[in-house]
């Protein structure tokens, strides 16, 4: 992505800078969400897609917590070896 109002493109981003980044939109996506207006939710749905995509490229094999898959949710409501 381009440069754009929402600050720089996430790929040009440091390491730390990004972290920093993705921290800060989520901490205000529930205000966004609420009381932000359409364009200010579709900006910001943007930018975070953007910043979570460029984490997810920079870290494929990141740790994964077994309880935050979908077998792991399984195991904990029960439906182990429901589709």
């Amino acid at each position: 992505m381009a440069e754009h109002d929402g600050g720089p493109s996430a790929r040009r981003l440091e390491e730390g800078r990004l972290l920093k980044e993705l921290e800060a939109i989520h901490r205000t996506r529930h205000e966004t969400l609420l009381h932000g207006s359409d364009d200010a939710l579709v900006t910001h749905t943007q930018r975070m897609n953007e910043l979570e995509h460029e984490y997810v490229r920079r870290h494929p094999q990141r740790a994964q917590t077994a309880g935050r898959t979908r077998s792991g949710a399984r195991a904990r409501s029960g439906e182990e070896g429901t589709a």
